[in-house]
């Protein structure tokens, strides 16, 4: 049953696909670290009411494994009757190169099948797909020069096959658990996100409508001028590489593991990870950025 099919009084059972491709599973991590809510709760309660999110695959967690995995995530997919009425969440960059051998995921009678096989299949079933992390944002770490595996970030990867399903991009290498949380709970509780919600890269405005540096707590040392030049100092980080002036997300005011700390607050620059191809575009981590790298930043 889809989330349109909902009946008064009944909790509907929205199916979650999660497939991971080429990425570090950081991401699976960092969400069932979450704190409020704990996994527990987003897998055993309704995300919101009278709608209960139904992980039904996921290669990290699942008891499951070989013919018996793959049966489930068929049954619970298109294949088996639910097109349009499960949720697609992708880890991970989708390998291209070699027709995807770089990256599998199980067999079909003796032959591998490439993960970007996998997600163009689920994909045109979805009623969205979830892109979560960097690397199936933009194709993170893996898509970084020369790329011999040709990695690239799922809405590309869908663009190049013609499919059209929504997409809701989720930054950060990992992202934050509230971020994962909060774009399923959108999409239960009010559809999918309309072109307004959504920035230019796809993400959620309600996580990555603001720049990091808007609100950081080190603000008012960049506006008195007052930088730091060793690690540890007190003053703005921006000469140690803090790319937070260019970084679009809620982490001064979310902070992280439950709202503890977050980079910039325990002393490390923002490294801009919630941004599109992060690591190449805006590395090293701890150089300045200068206006001439600026301006190329820019041009992406």
């Amino acid at each position: 049953m889809s989330p349109a099919q909902a009946r008064p009084g009944k909790v509907v059972e929205v199916p979650a696909i999660w497939i991971q491709g080429a990425g570090c599973t950081g991401c699976s991590v960092s969400v069932l670290n979450g704190v409020a809510p704990d996994i527990s709760a987003v897998l055993l309660d309704q995300v919101v009411p009278g709608k209960h999110l139904n992980l039904r695959f996921h290669p990290t967690i699942m008891a499951g494994s070989g013919e018996v995995a793959l049966r489930i995530l068929a049954e619970n997919s298109a294949e088996g009757g639910a097109k349009g009425g499960y949720v697609l969440v992708v880890e991970g960059a989708v390998p291209t190169a070699e027709g995807g051998a770089f990256c599998e995921l199980g067999e079909e009678s003796g032959r591998p099948v490439p993960f970007a096989e996998h997600v163009e299949r689920l994909s045109r079933g979805a009623l969205a797909v979830i892109a979560l992390g960097d690397c199936a944002f933009s194709g993170g770490i893996p898509s970084c020069s020369p790329n011999p595996t040709g990695c690239k970030g799922v809405s590309a990867f869908l663009a190049s096959k013609g499919i059209s399903t929504p997409v809701v991009n989720i930054g950060g290498c990992p992202p934050n658990p509230d971020w994962f949380l909060g774009a399923v709970a959108h999409i239960l509780l009010r559809g999918l996100p309309e072109a307004g919600e959504l920035d230019p890269w796809g993400r959620l405005r309600l996580f990555h409508g603001k720049l990091v540096h808007d609100n950081c707590q080190r603000r008012a040392y960049f506006d008195t001028a007052r930088f730091a030049r060793h690690p540890g100092e007190q003053g703005c980080l921006y000469l140690l590489g803090c790319k937070g002036p260019m970084t679009y997300a809620d982490c001064p005011d979310r902070q992280w593991n439950g709202g503890t700390n977050w980079c910039v607050r325990a002393g490390a620059p923002c490294m801009g990870c919630a941004e599109a191809r992060f690591f190449e575009r805006f590395g090293p981590v701890y150089e300045k950025v200068t206006d001439d790298r600026l301006a190329r930043l820019r041009e992406v």
